[in-house]
């Protein structure tokens, strides 16, 4: 219900950087530069200066944003207000989810949260859990799953479910299903997801934790994807970190081997986040209640 244009100025006047906007909303860059340029030309003025790799606001996008902000609470009241004449269990829903828990536990969590409520609407949106964390922040998404704490104190978190990372190595490698002490990773070529991943601050302060800090080890690829990481394992590339959701198949298929690192504490929990303060109702409500009573 909220102007789109007005919805990405308000993440770029927030973030100050296009290419960081762009993850939030899950668009390009290009994307986002584009519906920039169209309320600018809208407005008849620009409302941001882009200078030395910086981007601030102008004069006119600072009176622009605090309507920017009315007019966004407003959308979102009209919708709840709308959402409430059709009734609790015939509602829409936006469910943020970070890229591990999207592809490997969310399409198990949507039919079963459909076979309780199957008039509400679902759409999915993915990305890493600082995007997805951002993009509940922004009110593009009414719940987020998320892999790593959100660190923002806007954002409440709970635990749903439990996870683990794995080492995994290609199948030939020497390492495949043995044991081995933490300082032996000196020795390996580690691949990573990149920043902003869950599964990667995850592993870091493991890794910091028995005095293993990323810097002090040989680091290869970064991925954004863990299907691309796992491929990247399996061709020989390095070893890397990966939860037990995602790397099933592949250790079940033996295209893949864990590597059992002793005294490495890679214990996680997946969290949904929401808002700080009341809690969520209606259809972001009832979404949330199935996955803790599970």
């Amino acid at each position: 219900m909220e102007n789109f244009r007005l919805r990405v100025f308000r993440t770029v006047a927030r973030l100050l950087n296009f290419r960081m906007a762009a993850e939030s909303l899950f668009l390009t860059q290009p994307a986002v530069s584009q519906q920039v340029k169209a309320l600018e030309a809208e407005a008849g003025c620009a409302l941001f200066m882009r200078s030395a790799g910086r981007v601030q606001l102008t004069a006119a996008g600072k009176v622009l944003l605090p309507f920017a902000e009315q007019l966004a609470a407003l959308a979102a009241d009209a919708h709840r207000a709308v959402q409430q004449t059709a009734g609790v269990e015939a509602g829409s829903l936006v469910v943020g989810a970070s890229q591990t828990i999207g592809q490997y536990l969310l399409p198990q969590l949507i039919a079963g949260f459909l076979a309780q409520y199957a008039k509400v609407r679902i759409e999915v949106r993915s990305g890493n859990t600082r995007a997805t964390v951002q993009a509940l922040i922004d009110g593009t998404v009414d719940v987020a799953l998320i892999e790593g704490p959100a660190m923002r104190p806007e954002v409440h978190t709970e635990p749903f479910a439990d996870d683990k990372l794995l080492l995994v190595t290609a199948a030939a490698d020497a390492w495949a299903d043995e044991r081995i002490l933490p300082e032996a990773l000196r020795e390996a070529t580690l691949l990573l997801r990149e920043h902003g991943s869950g599964s990667r601050r995850v592993a870091e302060r493991a890794l910091e934790a028995v005095g293993l800090p990323l810097r002090t080890l040989r680091l290869g690829m970064v991925f954004d994807s863990t299907e691309a990481l796992m491929s990247a394992v399996e061709a020989g590339l390095g070893v890397a970190f990966v939860s037990q959701w995602a790397v099933r198949q592949r250790l079940s298929l033996r295209t893949l081997r864990p590597v059992h690192v002793e005294g490495l504490d890679l214990c996680r929990n997946f969290l949904i986040a929401t808002h700080s303060g009341p809690e969520p109702t209606g259809a972001a409500g009832l979404f949330r209640a199935y996955l803790l009573a599970r």
